[in-house]
């Protein structure tokens, strides 16, 4: 349960940190995108940094279905492991939303309206979520102490070069839909989010290795 709970305090935390950075930038900025986008980027790799080096040594910080669904190919989860990540995954994602309504006085529920789909988003998606995995693969062969600030790094760079700005995790996607603030994404355009998502973990999956014993 203590592993369960981090993951869902850490994804949780993650979601607030998104939308409440975005409606913070967006409101301060006078509506200026690049501003919003800015000041949504770094709270979100500094967030991240904090949180994966906290809660790492408790759960590995995963806070992604997907990064759960490569630890279960590599050994590091097994299977009914994994599927308790999710629920918490999912779970926080969806409290973080929340949380964020409620801190700044916005209506609880909502979904979200501003469009994101097409082969574009799609396909940065897709690339998105095989440089997030492959940062983590590779990170945990060569730099396993810098994972955080790797992550972290990734992310916020990855808000800024790709058009999808780096969803790469099919919680934050669900999630997102339920805010009508600058993080949203129209609750008819996650599943295009999510399937690239998935494939590209697949992908990553039937690549990985789990290590030999001893090695």
């Amino acid at each position: 349960m203590r592993t369960y709970l981090s993951e869902f305090l850490g994804t949780a935390l993650l979601l607030a940190i998104v939308a409440g950075s975005g409606f913070m930038g967006e409101t301060l900025g006078s509506g200026n995108s690049a501003v919003a986008l800015l000041g949504n980027s770094i709270a979100t790799g500094a967030g991240l940094y904090v949180l994966i080096t906290l809660l790492g040594p408790v759960s590995g910080a995963h806070f992604n279905p997907v990064v759960s669904a490569m630890a279960c190919k590599l050994g590091q989860l097994q299977v009914k492991q994994m599927l308790g990540y999710w629920a918490s995954q999912f779970s926080g994602a969806i409290a973080g939303i929340w949380l964020t309504h409620v801190m700044f006085s916005l209506p609880l529920l909502q979904a979200s309206t501003k469009p994101r789909t097409g082969m574009g988003i799609w396909l940065s998606e897709f690339v998105s979520t095989l440089v997030l995995l492959g940062v983590i693969r590779l990170g945990e062969s060569v730099a396993k102490d810098r994972i955080p600030m790797l992550v972290a790094l990734t992310v916020t760079a990855g808000y800024w070069f790709t058009s999808s700005t780096f969803f790469a995790n099919p919680a934050v996607a669900l999630a997102r839909s339920l805010t009508d603030t600058f993080v949203g994404i129209a609750p008819q355009d996650v599943w295009g989010f999510v399937l690239a998502q998935v494939l590209a973990a697949c992908l990553v999956v039937v690549f990985c290795r789990a290590p030999k014993a001893g090695v």
